[in-house]
């Protein structure tokens, strides 16, 4: 049932917030940054915010496993072959913590058959919260206002706008936008890109680069029930619970 779905996501959204908080209590104050064998950083922040996801999962699903970054890094993947499974990214964007630009989100995505279906994100340094449920029921908060549903928009005739990550872009990305008209280019950090597509601030985000699942899958709900689609570039929905948890290139659009 749709009100089963919708409690479901108001407590994943709490859990978010809890990890949000304890986020922001390290972001302002000193704290190390260590690197991961793939050469990522990862800070406290990181590894803090992750215990407290899986800590409140476990209570609320405990029949779910949980894909999650910093788990994989440590060696712990679970059997995902059940088919549903929560996708976690406890920081996303950490370089962007590290530099203190503010565009980082704590992503909890539910994966079922393949298919991102309930997503939320949680940008702690600007009291905003994404959260979807399924088609149709896209939402965001923002400074614990009352809930405002989201869509995405008609791409404008005077050009679109598109959006690129700040950290990641590659000369292919630019290629790529060279093939459409472009009214704007906006930079932006972690997750955030696709939530600006969902809420009808910006109608393309190409990645031709590399990125892991749970970097994606929380945004990809919030966008398709916002009215947008995640697509690789041959035009097929980006699916999860794949060999290794990356991502092939993929375009993210409004309508």
């Amino acid at each position: 049932m749709l009100s089963d779905r919708q409690n479901l996501c108001r407590t994943i959204t709490t859990i978010a917030v809890q990890a949000g908080e304890a986020i922001l209590t390290i972001y302002n104050r000193d704290f190390d940054v260590s690197t991961k064998d793939d050469e990522s950083p990862v800070t406290e922040a990181d590894v803090a915010a992750e215990k407290i996801i899986l800590t409140g999962l476990a209570a609320a699903t405990p029949d779910i496993p949980v894909l999650a970054e910093e788990s994989v890094a440590a060696g712990d993947v679970p059997d995902l072959s059940g088919g549903t499974f929560w996708l976690v990214d406890p920081l996303d964007g950490t370089k962007e913590f590290i530099h203190k630009r503010g565009e980082f989100t704590v992503n909890i995505a539910l994966i079922e058959q393949g298919k991102p279906t309930m997503g939320v994100i949680h940008v702690p340094a600007k009291d905003q919260t994404y959260y979807a449920f399924g088609p149709g029921e896209a939402w965001l908060v923002e400074k614990q206002a009352e809930p405002r549903k989201i869509a995405t928009r008609e791409a404008p005739d005077d050009g679109l706008t598109v959006v690129a990550s700040r950290s990641h872009r590659t000369p292919e990305t630019d290629d790529y936008i060279a093939n459409f008209k472009v009214a704007d280019l906006i930079s932006a950090g972690s997750s955030l890109k696709l939530c600006l597509l969902a809420e009808g601030k910006a109608d393309l985000y190409p990645r031709l680069g590399r990125t892991m699942e749970w970097d994606i899958g929380a945004g990809q709900a919030i966008l398709e029930a916002a009215g947008g689609s995640v697509e690789t570039l041959d035009g097929t929905p980006l699916g999860y619970g794949k060999d290794g948890h990356d991502n092939p290139h993929f375009v993210a659009k409004g309508r």
